[in-house]
């Protein structure tokens, strides 16, 4: 068994099942490229529901033992987006620096990304992601920010994540 990472998404429409989760399988599809650690993905739907994210996330963090949590959806301006609410309420730190290169590299492709209020940010030894519900925008958002992610669940005392340098280009510094 190797490294557990959480994935969520977060919708009505696809906790209902009134929809397939595509972005959720994303996530997985775009770590498994980028992996070449063991892991295995510890995968939930949930409705957009400030205390049922927040409820999945301490889960996924303190009981699933999941070093990192990627969240999808929830992101945005709409009444019922409160991702990154659930997230601020969780962790102790908050990194936000991982949004800010986001919608940086999002706008690059659609000028609404300005929109988008993904967030990061660290609940004990796990460190919470927080992308957007496009699919094309997971891999994008992704591939900005993972380069950043393994040292990071270095610094907070996780488990050590190597990557497929021929896919993704990780940085830590030289010792």
């Amino acid at each position: 068994m190797g490294i557990k990472i959480g994935i969520i998404t977060s919708s009505d429409r696809a906790a209902a099942n009134v929809y397939e989760d595509i972005s959720g399988k994303e996530i997985i599809r775009t770590l498994t490229e980028y992996l070449t650690t063991p892991w295995e993905p510890v995968y939930r739907v949930v409705p957009d529901e400030q205390d049922q994210l927040e409820n999945t996330l301490m889960d996924l963090c303190d009981n699933a033992g999941c070093c990192l949590v990627v969240t999808t959806g929830g992101t945005g301006p709409a009444l019922r987006d409160v991702t990154p609410e659930a997230t601020e309420a969780v962790c102790q730190k908050m990194m936000p620096g991982f949004g800010e290169l986001m919608r940086q590299v999002s706008l690059q492709y659609v000028p609404t990304a300005i929109l988008s209020r993904q967030t990061a940010g660290i609940r004990n030894q796990s460190l919470i992601v927080n992308l957007p519900g496009k699919p094309a925008a997971i891999r994008q958002c992704l591939d900005a920010v993972f380069p950043a992610v393994p040292y990071c669940i270095d610094l907070i005392g996780g488990p050590y994540l190597e990557a497929n340098q021929e896919v993704i280009d990780v940085f830590r510094p030289k010792k």
